[in-house]
């Protein structure tokens, strides 16, 4: 099974722009360039050595220190076979994805989900807004520079009888912990 997996992903990278290529387990990983993203995911969907029609999920990873530090991957799903596929790729703040939308619709969800919680823009959506937080919510939560206390805090004013918005004031310094433990290999006496 495993080397049918693995010809199998050789053969797309003759097929596909594909960068890289990893089999874990019963699913093979595909890594291509935001460029060649929909025509990649187009003929995986249509072309009958692809054939995955299914969109199980879409998922943002973010690694601040990369140049193009956000990661987005896609896991399709082949019914007939029962077989999956993840494509990975990679983007910027400023650079967009495109929309697969129109190839999945099951996509709108999941792209609205990353652009509210990652910033990640993806062009050609159809409505492109926030889905989990606020209207008036700046910032994108799930980005690892996103402050853990966030940047406003709302609490009830029983005098005013209103909600009042403030800025966040951290009233202690931030704690440093030390990690050594007694029972660790290092402190062990014999």
């Amino acid at each position: 099974m495993l080397s049918s997996l693995v010809v199998y992903a050789k053969s797309l990278t003759r097929l596909l722009p594909v960068q890289t290529f990893q089999v874990f387990g019963h699913e093979i990983v595909i890594s291509v360039s935001k460029n060649h993203l929909l025509g990649t995911l187009t003929f995986l969907h249509h072309h009958s050595n692809g054939n995955f029609q299914m969109l199980t999920s879409i998922s943002g990873v973010d690694f601040p220190e990369r140049e193009e530090r956000f990661e987005v991957v896609y896991d399709l799903l082949n019914v007939r076979s029962n077989s999956r596929l993840r494509v990975r790729t990679h983007t910027d703040e400023i650079n967009p994805l495109p929309s697969i939308t129109s190839l999945f619709p099951s996509a709108n969800w999941w792209e609205r989900e990353i652009w509210d919680l990652f910033g990640v823009f993806f062009s050609n959506h159809p409505d492109l807004r926030r889905i989990l937080t606020d209207y008036g919510f700046e910032g994108h939560p799930l980005r690892k520079d996103f402050p853990l206390s966030g940047y406003f805090e709302l609490r009830y004013d029983e005098d005013q009888k209103v909600v009042v918005c403030e800025s966040i004031e951290l009233s202690q310094e931030f704690r440093t912990f030390d990690f050594h433990m007694p029972w660790s290999h290092n402190s062990i006496s014999r």
